[in-house]
């Protein structure tokens, strides 16, 4: 029986980019917590502004082909190492807490172990991508529902789902889908879709580096080669990504440079790790 005490964890969504976009019960745990475990995909103005200064922050990104990124085991390690040395750890990831952000294997590892916890959501990047392009997600005539999926080149998705989909009787959201976009045009257009539809792709959406960039499914694939689109980026699909131009409110940044840093290795972390798992855990009492 593991009768050892540990602090509280707290799981923050951070929003999608905006720093000005973070709740305000976010900003108060994060000026109080002694640990912040943040992911890549965070403002380094809410570290700077509503970090406490005294803090160890604690990079634990994930990046696409990179070497850098942090396995998932070893983000649960870290959870619980730095929970029973503080009493207030944070996790902090962009976006919400909820959609594509891994929580459900960190909140297996804390409630195996016992540890308190406490989520507090964020801004989704959807959400966010949606008003600051002026495209609303559903819309009378355009849109009856959205669908929020991501897809990889080896996703298997049955005919018949996609054909639902190819109907785009709903709005289509897909994260983390960049690289595989042009094998997700031709499914989609093998299943029946309206080559006419039109759809955005958003990179860094609400940063002030916000790129939007838009398709239609017949003419993407006209194009002979593909840029790699700046990670974070968000596909928009659907009749209601026709609206962009009449209402699109932010202006196209188009030198598009990453607002987000990519991924580092920090050698000084791995010690201050090693460290905190030979400390003993501070007192409860």
């Amino acid at each position: 029986m593991n009768d050892r005490k540990y602090g509280k964890v707290y799981f923050i969504g951070a929003g999608p980019g905006d720093p000005e976009l973070l709740t305000l019960k976010a900003a108060r745990i994060l000026s109080e917590a002694e640990v912040v475990i943040t992911d890549r995909l965070v403002s380094e103005a809410i570290i700077r502004q509503h970090v406490n200064a005294a803090a160890i922050v604690i990079p634990v990104g994930k990046q696409g082909r990179s070497n850098a990124s942090t396995p998932q085991p070893e983000i649960n390690d870290i959870i619980v190492q730095f929970a029973a040395a503080y009493k207030k750890v944070v996790r902090l990831k962009g976006g919400d807490v909820a959609l594509y952000s891994n929580v459900l294997d960190e909140l297996i590892t804390v409630n195996n172990h016992g540890i308190a916890y406490e989520i507090i959501p964020g801004i989704t990047a959807l959400s966010g991508a949606s008003a600051y392009t002026g495209v609303p997600l559903t819309a009378r005539g355009f849109s009856v529902g959205v669908r929020v999926l991501t897809y990889y080149a080896d996703t298997i998705i049955p005919d018949d789902s996609w054909k639902q989909l190819a109907a785009f009787e709903d709005t289509l959201v897909f994260y983390m889908t960049g690289n595989a976009l042009p094998q997700l045009v031709s499914n989609l257009l093998n299943a029946g879709a309206d080559e006419r539809i039109p759809f955005l792709v958003i990179e860094q959406a609400t940063t002030a580096n916000q790129h939007v960039q838009e398709f239609t499914l017949g003419g993407f694939n006209n194009f002979p080669v593909h840029q790699e689109f700046i990670s974070p980026s968000l596909l928009v699909m659907g009749k209601v990504t026709s609206l962009y131009q009449q209402f699109a409110w932010l202006p196209n940044d188009n030198e598009r440079v990453p607002y987000f840093k990519p991924l580092q290795n920090y050698p000084e972390l791995i010690s201050l790790i090693n460290t905190i798992q030979q400390t003993s855990h501070v007192s409860r009492a």
